[in-house]
């Protein structure tokens, strides 16, 4: 008989297992009224962090993103994976946390702890809390999408950024987003020129931030010009990095060129 009810719960389980591995990321939040949802999910190469503090490309070399800052230590920077809090209040996400590197305090009773997810489900599920929210985990949504391994992110953004239903701060994230990723593939290949006097380069650094701060009629054509003309990597990447600062259409435009790769 005690066989029978093992043989009757271990066939109950059977069956309500696939719905619990198949609930989606978006149903587990739902189900969180209070409270907090992790996930992890492989980030691209060249991503570490300390687990905390800052988050950085291609150890350090690439964009940074730092919380904190102290003169006194250095902290490790581990590459991935890429961790997510998902931070709820009323069933609705009110805020997205990422890290990189360190691990997982215990979950608390009221934090869900999804584990290890697909990319591609973490980078749909993000993107799309990006487009519909509209609050800061919108904006904040769109940074860890692009840490995520193996993932074409930029389609979507540019769909966004070009969105006018998208809350405006969201667009404007995006659009930096595209910004880092058209400099990713207009220099793409290139080595960085050498100088014979580096302040040379600075000084064209200043002056490319100047035209960032004309009116765009005046600044966007002549920062695009530069893009399309100037041969120093390291001068377009600074250019397009001010682009990126803008959600002007001409901007987008570029960055649509040169990521479909007809630059």
């Amino acid at each position: 008989m005690r066989a029978l009810s093992v043989m009757v719960v271990g066939a109950a389980a059977l069956l309500l297992a696939p719905a619990a591995f198949g609930q989606s990321i978006a149903d587990t939040v739902d189900d969180v009224r209070d409270g907090k949802v992790r996930m992890s999910f492989a980030s691209r190469a060249g991503i570490c962090g300390d687990g905390y503090s800052s988050i950085s490309m291609d150890g350090g070399r690439g964009w940074h993103i730092r919380r904190g800052h102290s003169d006194e230590w250095e902290v490790e920077c581990e590459p991935g994976p890429v961790r997510v809090v998902l931070r709820v209040r009323e069933r609705q996400v009110t805020g997205v946390d990422t890290y990189v590197g360190g691990r997982w305090r215990p979950a608390g009773s009221t934090t869900r702890d999804l584990g290890t997810v697909s990319v591609q489900r973490a980078v749909d599920y993000l993107l799309s809390l990006a487009r519909g929210s509209r609050g800061d985990a919108g904006k904040e949504a769109i940074f860890p999408a692009m840490l995520a391994d193996s993932v074409t992110v930029w389609p979507q953004l540019l769909d966004m950024a070009k969105d006018d239903a998208v809350r405006r701060d969201t667009r404007k994230n995006a659009v930096f987003w595209l910004g880092q990723a058209a400099a990713d593939a207009a220099t793409e290949g290139l080595t960085e020129i050498v100088y014979d006097d580096d302040a040379d380069r600075e000084v064209r650094k200043t002056a490319i931030f100047a035209l960032s701060q004309r009116p765009d009629d005046e600044g966007v054509p002549a920062l695009i010009e530069v893009v399309r003309a100037h041969g120093d990597p390291a001068l377009v990447k600074n250019a397009l990095f001010w682009l990126s600062q803008s959600d002007d259409p001409r901007a987008i435009d570029l960055f649509e060129e040169i990521l479909l790769g007809r630059r």
